[in-house]
C-alpha cells in the first residue's frame, strides 16, 4: 500500500462535501505565496488552470490536489494535511463565504514511508 502525499481531516472531508453539493466537482491548488498568502484553494474543477509547473500530489475526496513544481520541491519530504479553521482567508477559494478557511498542517515522513510514496499523479 503506497502512503498518501495528501490527506484530510474529517472537518476538511465534511467541508469537501458540503461545497461539492454546491459547486459540483473540486480541485485544489496550494497557493505560493504573495497576496494570497501560502494556502490551500478551493475551486470548482477546471475553475483554475494548472500548468506545466504544477505538479498534482493526489486526490483528497476525489479532488484533485495540485501544487507548483517549485514549492513541492520544499514540501517534497512532508505529508501535507488538509485542514479547515474559521476565519476568512484572503483567496477566491470556495469555503470564504462560509467563514472558514483551508489551511495546510504537515508532518515529515519517515524513512520508511519514503520508500513508499504514493506516486505523483498526472494532472
Amino acid at each position: 500500500m503506497h502512503v498518501k502525499r495528501i490527506i484530510a481531516t474529517e472537518k476538511a472531508l465534511q467541508l469537501i462535501d458540503q461545497l461539492k453539493k454546491q459547486h459540483g466537482a473540486l480541485m485544489f491548488h496550494q497557493s505560493g505565496g504573495c497576496c494570497d498568502g501560502s494556502q490551500p484553494m478551493c475551486f470548482a474543477e477546471g475553475e483554475f488552470r494548472t500548468g506545466n509547473s504544477d505538479v498534482c500530489l493526489g486526490e483528497v475526496a476525489d479532488c484533485k490536489f495540485y501544487m507548483s513544481a517549485d514549492q513541492f520541491e520544499y514540501w517534497k519530504h512532508t505529508q501535507l494535511i488538509l485542514d479547515v479553521t474559521p476565519g476568512r482567508g484572503s483567496s477566491f477559494s470556495l469555503e470564504i463565504p462560509l467563514g472558514v478557511r483551508f489551511l495546510i498542517r504537515s508532518r515529515v515522513f519517515s524513512e520508511q514511508e519514503l520508500d513508499e510514496l504514493e506516486p505523483l499523479m498526472a494532472g
